[in-house]
């Protein structure tokens, strides 16, 4: 009997050990798993406050391509109709179909030569305007022919692709042209444990040119990138870990193993209790 609690004894001791030292390799790991996915991290402590200039924010200029949401609005009723078709489809499909989506995007598409075409004033070059610059100048021109109008524009089809190692991948479209990389990944549900937050990829479209940058988000240098704020048709692409091919590979390996030792155990149990 003695020597069998002295067993029990040594087992306790053994399983305490093991105990505290799986506690104090958790809390190791712990530590180094939250600096590698703690984003915008400083340099230094002393610079964990400190302020810095924001640059000048991204505006998206008109290109080929670019479908244009243009809403003309005036004291006459009747004129203001036969400028806005798009928004008489919009409405009709609306009420039709009982929900805004999914629609496809409607407005004047922007040609090959940058103009569009709209009633009375026929081609307007619109290439390389901003919306706003755009809307000055169509209220100009639509001076003589309307009372008082009033012209909104804005770019449409003004898209970001999401994909990789995210809760929600998709293709977001911005009402209000301008999204930052951070904002966009909030859109797409933020990273999966997976993600590799040290490499995003982002390709960019620009002048007959594609580009392809990495961006580290567990750095604050991040907000100095130019590609911090993102440009209509930009992709950002999250990569998955090794962790998640391991993890995957070890659930495959381990499952017929884990099946077989319930299957052994509850046969035991129903010897036992016969």
């Amino acid at each position: 009997m003695r020597i069998f609690y002295g067993l029990i004894n040594k087992k306790g001791t053994l399983t305490k050990r093991a105990f505290w030292c799986g506690m104090v390799c958790l809390l190791m790991s712990a530590c180094i798993s939250t600096k590698k996915i703690t984003y915008f991290q400083p340099v230094s402590r002393d610079l964990d406050e400190a302020i810095s200039k924001i640059e000048e924010t991204y505006t998206p200029r008109i290109k080929e391509g670019d479908i244009l949401s243009i809403t003309v609005s005036s004291l006459n009723k009747e004129a203001n109709e036969m400028f806005n078709p798009v928004t008489q489809i919009l409405n009709y499909t609306t009420q039709a179909v009982g929900t805004i989506a999914p629609n496809p995007v409607l407005g004047y598409m922007v040609d090959a030569t940058g103009n569009i075409s709209l009633p009375i004033l026929n081609n307007v070059p619109v290439k390389g305007l901003t919306s706003k610059e755009l809307s000055v100048k169509l209220t100009a021109q639509l001076q003589q022919y309307l009372e008082s109008p009033t012209v909104m524009v804005r770019i449409a089809n003004y898209t970001v692709s999401v994909l990789g190692e995210v809760a929600r991948p998709a293709v977001y479209t911005m009402p209000n042209e301008q999204i930052t990389l951070p904002e966009a990944l909030a859109l797409a549900g933020d990273l999966t444990i997976y993600g590799k937050r040290k490499n995003i990829l982002i390709i960019r479209e620009f002048e007959g040119t594609r580009q392809f940058a990495r961006i580290d988000l567990t750095n604050r240098d991040v907000f100095n990138s130019p590609f911090y704020y993102l440009r209509s048709g930009d992709v950002i692409y999250v990569e998955a870990t090794s962790g998640k091919l391991l993890a995957i590979d070890r659930t495959y390996q381990l499952a017929p193993i884990i099946i077989n030792s319930l299957t052994l155990a509850v046969l035991i149990i129903t010897t036992f209790l016969k």
